[in-house]
This record gives C-alpha cells, structure tokens and sequence, in this order.
C-alpha cells in the first residue's frame, strides 16, 4: 500500500482530533445541559414555592444548618466553593463527583429559605465536577481532562444563563487571569451551544435576555459619562470583593464552629428581611433586575443586595455571586447613571456589565455578556 505523504497524514490526524473534540464536546453539553436544566427548574420551583408561602423564610436557619451539615456528612466541609473549581482546573486538581449533588441540593435549599445568592457561579462547580468525572471515565490525560473540565463549565454557564458565547470565553476567561487557553475556545462553544439548546427543551432562554430600550450611540459626551459610570462601578465591585472576602473571615473568627456560624448567619438575614419588611432582596433577585431595568430606582439596592449576599454565603450558604453582582450593578447604574444624564435602562445595563467586569475580572466576558443579554446598540459604550 503507498504511504500518505506528512501534509495528508497531518490532515487525518486534524480531522479525528476535530471528530473526537466534536463527539466529547457534545456528550458533555447534553449531560450537563440536562442536569443544569434540571437544576434552573429546581430553583425556580424552588423561588415560586417560597413566594406562595412567604412564612418559609423563618427557616432561614435551620437551612443553613442543614447545608453545613450535609456538607460535613459528605466530607465536604471545607469545599472551597468556584475557588476549588478554579484552582482544579489551573493545576490539573482531582475535583470529586459528589461536589454535583451537593451543590445542586444545597444551592435550591438555599433558595428555598430565603437565602441571597446566585446560581451561576454554583453552576461552574455543577459542570465542573460532573465533566471531569466524565474525563476520568474516558481515561482523558491532564491536558484533554483539563479542556473538558472548562467544557463542562461553559455547558453549565450557558443552560443556566442563555448565553453560549459569554460562556465559552468566561470559562477560559476566568481560569487564569490575564492568559487565555485557546486550545478550548471551539470544544467550550460547542459544549456551550449543545447545552443551551438542550435547555430550551425544558423550556428555558427562549425569551431572549433583558430588554434595554434606551441605549445610546457613541458620541463626546456619552464617551465621558460612561467612562465616570465606569470608575463609580469600578469603585463597587471593589466594595463587592471586598465584603463578600471579609464576611467569611469575621463569621469564623465570632463563630468557629460551622454549625452555629450557618444557623446565626441565617437567623442575621432572616432579621434584615423583617427590617426591610419584604422578600426584595433574597433569592438571586433576577425579577428586581426586570424591575429596575423598566424603570424603577431604588437607591439603596446595591448596598442592600451586598450585604444580604455577604451574610448568607459568608455564613456557609451555597449558591453563586453572579446574580447578586448583575442586580447590585444594576441597581447602582439605574441611581448613578441618570444623575449623570445617562438613560436610566441604558444605566441599569451598564452598570451590570462594567460591575461583573470588575468583580470577575474578565473584560472579554462582560462585553460578550452585555451583546447576549442586551443587544448590539450600544455596545462600544458597555465595552
């Protein structure tokens, strides 16, 4: 038989590396859209459930001590949360499959009670674990396991949130600050589209994202507005990092055990949510961000969110950071922005791409987020 020449042999070898990246790229976008799907009706059950029957919140408590000990039963106590996923995939980690029910459970309870996190960020540790078992199955080696980890996390991101290309990129984005892995941007799309459509099964995502109606072209004076917007957004993501780090520091210093720390920490929200004498500010919060991208202002918001985030997930809670960031910059944006003659929505939408900018550090993601939720018009000035 002859032999193929080195540019043919080259091509095969592209070819069933294109065809092994394409079946194992999909695989995972339908496994983790699956559960991910599963897991956004859970939480919306879980939210619709809890509005029907406001009284739930006065288990606020005895949810946080559930979580920490269903954690400690699974020797999971000391989980490092998205941090673990982050560090696991930078320097080939083992990440342990049980981490998927936990968090998937813990997570929906915590919404359940009242808590105020997010999803998204739970997500990323959902993916991660369940592809990298999925990678330990194929007998993967460190660099294919570590491209299906990242795969995994770009299918959970965009079952949950509705945006497969703002996933993609975070989820190399957000691994290593500042280098990107671009041997997974086509495996990561194509996890990432696989899963949204997999959600749309269930009947998620198929309204589109927020409708901003008041975008502004690019001109002097919007160039200088929304570079001050920018700075003042900057300026609370940093307060966001900040109190979301110190939060977990002072409860273990007042309250070394975990068990008392979970049941204080949501006794402390419980009594915020009678201060403020309605739910506005538990759950993830994505109706307010509709609220206050249609109008509404709500000055104190931001601050209100911040600390209702840092005092349940600080407690030992589960759930994501992302939702909180979105609503705290857009309640933030929606005040500062017409001060500064800005569109009121148009802020609202600025300032939940330039605060999630700040608080994740993936420039790249915050502007693909803000074309996927909020359209073209505008976007040199969200960028």
């Amino acid at each position: 038989m002859p032999q193929l020449s080195k540019p043919a042999r080259a091509s095969l070898t592209n070819a069933a590396l294109f065809v092994k990246w394409l079946l194992y790229s999909c695989l995972i976008g339908v496994i983790v859209g699956l559960v991910a799907g599963g897991f956004h009706l859970g939480i919306d059950f879980a939210a619709e459930l809890r509005a029907e029957h406001p009284a739930i919140i006065w288990l606020l408590p005895l949810g946080g001590l559930s979580i920490v000990l269903m954690y400690r039963v699974c020797g999971m106590e000391k989980d490092r949360g998205t941090n673990l996923v982050l560090v696991a995939v930078r320097d080939a980690e083992r990440l342990k499959l049980r981490t998927a029910p936990l968090i998937f459970l813990s997570t929906i309870l915590t919404h359940l009670v009242g808590g105020s996190a997010g999803r998204e960020g739970a997500a990323l540790q959902l993916g991660a674990s369940l592809s990298a078992y999925i990678g330990r199955f194929l007998h993967l080696d460190e660099k294919d396991g570590r491209i299906v980890v990242m795969c995994g996390m770009a299918a959970a991101f965009s079952a949950l949130f509705g945006t497969p290309i703002t996933a993609a990129v975070f989820a190399m984005e957000v691994v290593t600050v500042g280098r990107m892995y671009y041997a997974a941007l086509v495996p990561c799309l194509l996890s990432s589209s696989t899963a949204l459509l997999v959600a749309q099964t269930f009947g998620l995502h198929l309204d589109g994202g927020y409708p901003v109606h008041d975008a502004v072209g690019i001109s002097p004076l919007p160039l200088v507005q929304v570079a001050v917007l920018g700075v003042l957004c900057a300026l609370v993501s940093i307060l966001f990092c900040v109190t979301m780090h110190t939060a977990p520091k002072l409860y273990a210093k007042c309250l070394p055990n975990p068990v008392v720390r979970a049941a204080v920490g949501g006794a402390l929200v419980l009594g915020l949510t009678l201060l403020a004498g309605e739910q506005t500010y538990n759950g993830a919060g994505d109706p307010v961000i509709r609220r206050l991208l249609a109008g509404e202002t709500i000055p104190e918001a931001f601050a209100l969110k911040l600390l209702f985030t840092a005092l349940t997930l600080g407690a030992g809670f589960r759930g994501g950071e992302i939702v909180p960031v979105l609503f705290t910059g857009c309640a933030f944006g929606t005040w500062a922005g017409p001060l500064l003659g800005l569109p009121h929505g148009f802020s609202g939408a600025l300032g939940m791409a330039a605060t999630f900018c700040g608080a994740t550090n993936c420039p790249l993601t915050s502007i693909l987020l803000a074309y996927e939720l909020f359209g073209g018009h505008g976007l040199t000035l969200y960028a």
